[in-house]
């Protein structure tokens, strides 16, 4: 071997070594941790740590359980809010178009919510965000009701069977008294008027 091969081979060695020091060290620091799961981890603590527990003005309604917030968020001027463990009537959606009692659920939640002052609490042991980017949030109104609550007591949506929060038991129980009572929507909606993974679902059982 000649010495300048030698040498080529003596610097490779010290690069790999290197290379093979620097990933131990980092995994040593982050043990089974991808960097994807650190991103959704640093992106949980800051929603936490913006929106948890805190009071914003609702500035817009996008239907039943979707609303705007008076606060930054990425490129926007305002956050959009998915309420946590409901799921209203469609009213926008170019797939579904106005599904029943979907305008109802969005007037009522128009006169309960907009220019108020809401308190914000998020579920600190899930993801803060839906896969469309939204919030995840319970919203707390003036006078200490919780939205999700009023629109599953009061008929305006279904209880969301399909995600895991804080307060799922609780959620199903309010839909089933509402059901009881034949309140808001389930006076008269029919199995073809649910939204289809409610149907899918009720077939299933």
């Amino acid at each position: 071997m000649s010495r300048r091969t030698r040498k080529a081979v003596i610097v490779l060695c010290l690069v790999i070594a290197s290379l093979l020091a620097y990933f131990d060290k980092n995994l040593l620091k982050h043990p089974g941790r991808s960097s994807s799961t650190a991103t959704a981890e640093q992106r949980r603590a800051g929603d936490i740590a913006k929106y948890h527990d805190k009071i914003f003005t609702v500035v817009y309604v996008v239907d039943g359980d979707t609303l705007d917030i008076n606060i930054p968020d990425n490129r926007d001027n305002r956050t959009r809010i998915r309420l946590w463990g409901v799921d209203t009537p469609e009213t926008k959606s170019e797939e579904f178009g106005v599904m029943y009692f979907g305008p109802q659920a969005y007037e009522f939640t128009k006169k309960s919510a907009l220019n108020k002052h809401v308190h914000i609490y998020l579920d600190q042991q899930r993801d803060t965000r839906d896969k469309y980017d939204r919030l995840l949030a319970y919203v707390q109104l003036p006078d200490g009701s919780f939205l999700n609550e009023i629109l599953l007591s009061e008929g305006f949506a279904y209880a969301d069977l399909r995600f895991r929060h804080d307060f799922y038991n609780k959620y199903k129980q309010l839909e089933s008294a509402a059901r009881s009572d034949k309140k808001g929507l389930w006076k008269n909606v029919t199995f073809e008027q649910m939204p289809k993974w409610r149907q899918e679902r009720l077939s299933e059982n």
